[in-house]
């Protein structure tokens, strides 16, 4: 089973948002909102998987107190993304609130509290944009209403700003502390008395506003998963299963527990094969007073291990396996027209495979957990989670409790990128304070986190294309196989998702009267589970390096292949061309989010004309170019290489264009590029995970190397289409345009096509 992630299950989200005075019995639930003032609840119903609806609940609360400071219990988890900031920016604007008077309290995890709290999948914003206006906009009315009332004035000749109601024309103001209390027990006005404001009014939304944590980030006053620290609290490191569904046969705690400082050995139970993403592996964990005393005890634990199943599962062999099972035939998941006839009527044919291998996580804040489980059988967690109600009821199950009965505090991630939403490392803290009825804190070690992610799958890819005699491209066959993520909760998940396969792939949106997409079976031999952009990864990398290729087959620059191979502006469905399946469109319905081939042809003419694309390839400048649309957003990306004085290539100059709808935070959107690209780079050129005998053999960023700045990218220039179109996502879409771009700038300076993930630049 897989949680409520939108691009990987369907289901379609409505707008359903209620506002409503808080009760009594609502604000107790909040001790940390101070007393007195008008609270608001702003509800925001959306549908799950299947279209069941997900319990309607207040998801996030607005104060305003006599102090004239307006607190948002923000529901979102901080991993630099800055959505703690974002969603209050919202309000803030809407309202006409003075800025640095806001506070936010960060929520529990409570789904009846704040309905959904996954923050994954790039869809915060676009998720609470317009309630977050319609909750700014509702406060506004019900205090323009009282101070109007007061002044005996039209309530339509009243404003707000900076934290006052205002009439410009009489020079009259009040602070919205000195109105709260005219407002106990007053009714919210029906949703068709409130106005939003007009977007050209707007003074936050679409500037540059730094994040709400960062002084204390930078005075290192922040609090993070590792700061947590709680009287009598234990430390503990957990010995794992070598191999993933290896079962333990026998262990001596003898050594272990003769190193000063261990006070216990536990056994955690696992879960066996597949291990599911919500359960902890089987190990054995060493419990201290402190952290080098726990990973000395855990290197004293003389273990003996059954292997099982995957104890001779190589990754370069299971590569080889799915790259040959490509020139088969597959599970034909999306058709246009008759490829096989276009195929064989080509002038001129092209066939090219594509290989990308695992991906880890690697957050910089390896995994991390507090828990206390108390003499009642309650538990409260202290974790930096990106999905806490699914920790929460990872945790329930494990130590056989209701879920009303476990708290989970969300502390600031350093750190995410999708790994952090898997609830298994809270569960492991639960079980070991249970264990030793003391607060315990798991923590994992680098060479924790890369041998035991929920990794991104390798992949391999064999794509066809044929061009008739006039050079049009008249047909285009893609063969994608990797690991589903559905497979580390079930054997029988051999292909990938719908949700898979929506990233980058069935979305192919170029103009071809002859399209076959299709899948091949794989087993999943680890865990595997979603990394920042999942399957556009891979499939954006095959897609754009062969239309690269495509463009020279064809005589023509890759920008203009590209517009014209998109054909005529227009929104694009994919749904009638799915073969026994359903196109997800990342959980939004396709009327709402269409897939538009002018916003695309718009990036990419943006791109160029910001990157001086035509005049610098004809001074001899080395240049790539990609475009791709995920998770919403439309980007279009050239990246720039030139010789260093050392000789070794230098990615000179990346240039993004991206339109993402309304840009709510213009300084976090370009922040989220630039760490993009950086992420990207990693990916592409150095990131690379394998297993021989079941095992991970890369140990720390020695082997699993990640990008040192003297390779990062020199220049990183985010140009955002201005837009008051829904807002879209824009964690993920930095990534996937990039690594085709930076591969084909490497043709263009060596002469050699790259196919195979990483490479060296």
């Amino acid at each position: 089973m897989l949680p409520n992630i939108p691009f990987l299950k369907k289901g379609k989200r409505e707008d359903q948002s209620k506002i409503f005075v808080a009760s009594r019995r609502d604000f107790l639930k909040l001790g940390s909102l101070t007393a007195g003032g008008l609270i608001l609840g702003v509800s925001f119903q959306c549908s799950g998987p299947k279209g069941e609806t997900i319990t309607f609940a207040p998801n996030v609360y607005i104060s305003i107190n006599s102090a004239n400071e307006v607190t948002l219990v923000a529901h979102r988890s901080e991993m630099g993304t800055g959505i703690r900031t974002s969603l209050p920016q919202i309000v803030a604007d809407e309202l006409g609130a003075d800025w640095s008077k806001i506070k936010i309290i960060q929520a529990e995890g409570d789904e009846e509290k704040y309905g959904n709290q996954n923050t994954d999948g790039s869809f915060s914003i676009r998720m609470f944009y317009e309630p977050m206006r319609k909750a700014g906009a509702t406060a506004r009315y019900m205090l323009i209403q009282a101070a109007a009332s007061d002044w005996d004035l039209e309530a339509s000749e009243c404003d707000t700003q900076d934290g006052m109601v205002v009439h410009a024309g009489k020079g009259k103001k009040v602070n919205f502390g000195d109105l709260v209390g005219r407002l106990e027990g007053a009714p919210i006005p029906a949703p068709e008395e409130v106005k939003l404001r007009d977007f050209a009014n707007y003074k936050l939304i679409g500037t540059d506003l730094p994040i709400y944590d960062l002084q204390d980030i930078v005075y290192g006053k922040a609090v993070f998963g590792a700061d947590v620290d709680l009287p009598n609290m234990k430390i503990a490191v957990i010995k794992r299963t070598p191999v993933i569904g290896a079962t333990l046969i026998s262990y001596d705690d003898t050594k272990a527990l003769a190193v000063p400082g261990v006070v216990q050995v536990v056994k955690i139970e696992g879960s066996g094969f597949p291990p599911g993403l919500d359960k902890a592996l089987e190990g054995v964990a060493v419990i201290a007073e402190n952290t080098w005393a726990a990973m000395k005890g855990r290197e004293a634990l003389e273990i003996e291990w059954n292997l099982g199943e995957n104890q001779n599962y190589n990754s370069d062999q299971q590569q080889a396996e799915m790259l040959e099972s490509t020139k088969g035939k597959g599970k034909v998941r999306r058709q246009r027209g008759d490829f096989d006839k276009a195929s064989k009527a080509a002038d001129k044919s092209l066939e090219r495979t594509y290989e990308v291998p695992f991906y880890a996580h690697a957050t910089i804040e390896p995994p991390v957990a507090i828990a206390h489980v108390k003499e009642d059988g309650s538990c409260e967690v202290w974790a930096p989670n990106q999905h806490p109600q699914w920790a929460r009821g990872a945790v329930a199950a494990a130590i056989g409790t209701d879920v009303a009965n476990v708290k989970v505090n969300v502390t600031l991630l350093g750190g995410g990128f999708g790994r952090k939403s898997k609830p298994d490392f809270v569960v492991e803290a639960a079980l070991l304070s249970k264990a030793a009825k003391a607060p315990v804190r798991v923590q994992w070690t680098r060479e924790d986190d890369l041998h035991f992610d929920f990794f991104h799958s390798h992949s391999a890819q064999r794509i066809k294309a044929s061009l008739d005699a006039s050079g049009n491209l008249t047909g285009w066959n893609h063969h994608t196989v990797f690991p589903a993520i559905g497979s580390t909760g079930s054997k029988e998940e051999l292909h990938p998702s719908d949700g898979e396969l929506g990233l980058g792939c069935v979305d192919f949106p170029f103009d071809v009267p002859n399209i076959r997409i299709e899948s091949h079976e794989s087993t999943g031999n680890t865990r595997v589970g979603w990394l920042r952009s999942v399957s556009n990864i891979h499939h954006a990398f095959a897609i754009h390096s062969m239309m690269d290729e495509i463009a020279e087959a064809r005589g023509k620059d890759p920008l203009e292949n590209a517009i014209e191979l998109l054909g005529e502006d227009r929104d694009i469905t994919f749904q009638s061309e799915m073969v026994d399946g359903e196109f997800g469109n990342y959980g939004e319905k396709i009327e709402d989010y269409p897939w538009n081939t002018g916003r695309m042809k718009n990036v990419i003419r943006t791109v160029a004309e910001k990157s001086n694309w035509s005049a610098n390839k004809a001074a001899g400048k080395i240049m790539g170019f990609a475009a791709h649309k995920s998770f919403l957003t439309y980007v279009a990306c050239v990246v720039t290489l030139e010789k260093g004085a050392d000789g070794k290539n230098v990615i000179s100059d990346v240039h993004y264009a991206l339109d993402c709808g309304v840009a709510v935070n213009t300084d976090r959107i370009r922040s989220q590029f630039e760490g993009g690209a950086q992420f990207a780079t990693s990916l592409a050129t150095t990131s690379k995970i394998t297993f021989d005998k079941g095992q991970v053999q890369q140990n720390n960023f020695d082997t699993y190397q990640i990008l040192r700045m003297p390779a990062s990218p020199k220049n990183i220039h985010v140009h955002i289409i201005e837009s008051q179109i829904k807002p879209t996502g824009v964690g993920e879409p930095p990534v996937p345009p990039f690594i085709p771009a930076l591969a084909n700038a490497m043709y263009q300076m060596t002469g050699k096509r790259i196919y195979k993930l990483p490479f060296k630049v």
